[in-house]
This record gives structure tokens, sequence and C-alpha cells, in this order.
């Protein structure tokens, strides 16, 4: 079952050639074949190229020395970000049957790194969502109960790594979007400080929000993945030019001394029982492996939820501007050019995609700029404060990732903004522009469903996170608990 493999686990296995990757990719395939009328994890996939991607991959690694780190590792994509050949539909009907002229930066670099890239997984349409029942192309579904969600938007590649249909994948987070869904499907989640990880390729939800990110197994498959993606690209102006440390150097251990926060605003009333006691037991674990445990404040947590919506609203509606019949995607022909325009949009867009680019014009309009857009980045600017000068005091911060575990399919599909309130202990990680990522602590007894606990980090302290996530996760069994589904 090379399927069930983490990466590492496949990589020594590839090295001392005991199996090729054609036979890890073959083994995704297969796993896809029997679970992809449960799960609903990939709007599509190619895979007669997926397996000469394994040949070529084969055939290179039986006459050459080079040791490339991914080297035959079966990858999924989130569709939204651009592979060459591929179809790219960002889970809308707008976009027809686009396909992608060019690359991602992250899918070169993983390509470069050895891996096989295959598939384009199911999300919220536009990354607008929490759920992934956004999708024009169907519902997702979580591995562990196939009667709820699976989380948005990226909950097509939380799913897909959950039910071991690939070994890794990428998704994106604009305000949660893969810490979100990585809780609540049982996997490791990780969202790099804005700017880490070139955003070329990727299709823009909210420009200064959205950040591609990794989908794994465990803490050491993630530090591989967060490796090979990152660094400057000059083809992404908000791209950092700093160096990229070994992540995998990082896990070593040593968290004794490491100081971690607490913030009172996140233990509220409206928590899950189980969510809560899974995250004190995580929190004292800590405390047994040497970190100091401090309580801090993030007093315009409060704001965060409704900045958010005005901020990533505003942007979203700007960005999808371009989304018109005209230029490229699908097309519903009018009278003129703007009855073309209200046609084509109003057939290729969904309700939540329509609820936020409304909200989002409504924002920017004439008379209303100040009074919301301008006072949320104002805002905005605080909530980045409250964590700076709490990361003056430690060195990261524990949360909750989610308020409650996964929740049924519908049961809030028609209560939007109790919907939105699924992100509110990952939103503020955006609006600052830092890293943070979800790691598996803890089970709910009835039914038995993940819970995940978030670590967030100083801008550029993704080395932190991951030290403190795989020294904790070498303690306790979570990460190794495997879905129902199979």
């Amino acid at each position: 079952m090379l399927n069930q493999l983490t990466i590492s686990e496949l990589s020594a296995k590839l090295d001392r050639r005991e199996v090729s990757a054609r036979e890890a990719m073959q083994a995704c395939l297969d796993q896809i074949q029997k679970v992809e009328g449960r799960i609903h994890a990939f709007i599509s996939y190619d895979a007669a190229d997926a397996l000469a991607q394994a040949d070529a991959i084969d055939k290179a690694g039986a006459s050459g020395t080079t040791r490339h780190p991914l080297r035959g590792v079966p990858i999924a994509l989130k569709d939204v970000i651009a592979v060459r050949g591929q179809p790219l539909n960002c889970g809308s009907k707008i976009l027809g049957k686009f396909v992608s002229p060019y690359s991602a930066t992250v899918v070169e670099k993983l390509q470069a790194a050895g891996a096989i890239i295959f598939g384009r997984l199911n999300m919220d349409e536009f990354a607008m969502g929490s759920s992934t029942e956004n999708s024009a192309f169907g519902v997702t579904h979580n591995p562990w109960d196939t009667s709820r969600i699976p989380g948005g938007s990226s909950g097509g590649s939380a799913a897909a790594v959950a039910a071991n249909e690939c070994l890794a994948a990428l998704g994106t987070d604009t305000g949660g979007s893969i810490r979100q869904p990585a809780a609540l499907c049982g996997c490791v989640g990780f969202k790099p400080t804005y700017g880490r990880v070139s955003r070329y390729g990727l299709v823009a939800f909210a420009s200064s929000l959205d950040q591609i990110g990794t989908f794994a197994k465990d803490v050491s498959d993630t530090a591989l993945l967060l490796g090979a993606i990152s660094g400057q690209d000059p083809r992404d102006s908000t791209s950092v030019p700093r160096p990229v440390p070994d992540y995998t150097a990082a896990l070593d251990g040593r968290i004794k001394g490491l100081k971690l926060g607490l913030a009172k605003e996140y233990m509220i009333g409206g928590l899950d029982a189980e969510v809560g006691a899974a995250v004190q037991t995580a929190v004292k674990q800590f405390e047994k492996l040497g970190a100091e445990i401090v309580e801090i404040s993030l007093p315009h947590t409060d704001y965060a939820v409704a900045t958010y919506y005005i901020v990533a609203t505003a942007e979203a509606s700007a960005n999808l501007a371009r989304f018109d019949g005209i230029r490229y995607g699908a097309r519903v022909d009018g009278v003129d050019p703007t009855d073309l325009y209200c046609k084509t949009r109003g057939a290729g867009f969904g309700a939540e995609v329509k609820r936020r680019i409304i909200l989002g014009a409504y924002v920017l309009s004439s008379g209303y700029y100040d009074a919301y857009y301008l006072r949320a980045q104002k805002a905005r600017t605080l909530i980045r404060q409250d964590f700076l000068n709490a990361f003056e005091k430690v060195d990261a911060i524990i949360t909750p990732t989610t308020p409650t575990p996964a929740f049924k399919i519908g049961e809030k599909a028609d209560d939007p903004l109790h919907m939105y309130l699924s992100d509110i202990f990952t939103i503020s990680c955006n609006l600052a522009g830092i890293c943070g990522m979800s790691i598996p602590c803890g089970f709910t007894k009835e039914p038995k469903l993940p819970i995940g606990l978030q670590l967030l980090g100083k801008p550029f302290g993704e080395e932190t996170l991951l030290k403190l996530a795989h020294s904790y996760e070498q303690c306790t069994p979570w990460h190794t608990e495997r879905a129902g589904v199979s």
C-alpha cells in the first residue's frame, strides 16, 4: 500500500530501489478509483500523464546519480494553481474548458525536486468558502465521516491526503483555507509567511491575503515540501528576498525554553468542549516537553472577522472583474457587451462568489470607501501590531484551529454568517501576514472526528513552528491515525 506511506518512507524505498515511481503512482490511482465515489476530492486527473511522468523519473533515476528530495512522490494540486496543459477551473463554471498555458512557480519547483504533479483537487469556487460545498463540481466529503464537510476552501486537498489518494497536496490559505480543512481531516496543514512562497500562477482571490501552502501526513513531510516551494521569485513582486533555511534541520526535538503564548481571546465561550479539552491537553504536553506557557492578549481579535470580510471581498471584487466572458473562459452571448458581461457572470458565478463580489463592490464604492474599507485597513494594522507585540514576549502562539469538529454537509449552507465564523481562529494570521500551521491533537469520541491544534509564528518563523510541531508529534499518536474510508 505505497499510497499510505509518508514522503520520507516512500523516498527511502525509492532510494533503495525496492519500488518504482510508477508503482507508487499506480497505488495512488488505484486508491482514487476505489474511494473517489465516496470522497470526490478530485475534479479531474490524467492517469496516463501521471504514469508517463513516473516512467520518466524511473528512467532518469536508473541512469543518474542526482538525488532529488521529492523524486517520484505523487502530489496533487488545488484547482486554483496553474499547471501548463492542465484544466484550470477554480471550482467554477465561468472558466469553462480553459486550459492553463503556463505553470505556477510552485509547480516548477516541485517538478525540479522530482515530484509527480497530477490531478485537480476540488475547492470552494474561487477559494470562497469554508466547507467545499460551494464548488460548481459538487461537494467533497470528509474521509473520516462522509456525511460531513472536509473544510474549505482547500477541502479537496485535505480530503485527498487523508484518504491516501496522494502523498501530499498543495492548497491556498486566504483566511484559514489550509489550516481549517487540515484540522477537520486530520492532517498537517502549513500556511507560510506572506511572501515566503511565490504566488505566480495562483488565480487570485484576495491578493494581499492569499498564500500557497502544503498538506502532508506528518511534520517531516511538511518541512520537505515547504523547503521545495519556498524562495524569492522575480515574477512575483510580493515574494521576499530571504534565504530559505533547511527546514528539515529544525526538526531536532529541542524546544526546551521556547515560550508559547496562550491568547485569552481565543478560548471563547462557543468553543466545542471536546476541542477545548484536546487543546488544553496539548498545552500541557508542550509544558512537559520543556516549553514555557505564557498568557498573552491579542486585544483586537474581536474585529478580525469583520475586517477580513471587508478587505477580502474588496480585493475579490477587483480580481474577479477579469472574468467577463470576452477574453477567456465561458461566454453567454448578449445583445451588447454589457448584456454579455452580465449574463456570463450571472450564469458562471455561484451564489457565494456573487455575494462577495457585491459586498466588495459596495465597500469600495464612493461614499462608503472611508467608512468601511479604509477603517478595515486601519483595523488590520492594529491586528498585525497585536501579534508583533506578542512575539516580543513569546516564540509562537498556540490556539485551537477550529471552534468545532467537522459539521454535517448542508448544516450551515443557508447561514453564511455562521459559516464565516468557522474561520474565527485562522483569519488573523492572514491579516497579519504571519505563518501558521495546524497539526492533529486528538479526536472527538462519538463520532470519531479529528481535532486540530494551531501554531502561529513570527514573520518568517517557519522553522520554530516546525520544531515545535515535530517535537509534539513525536510523543503523541494522532498523526498515525488513518481515516476509515478505504
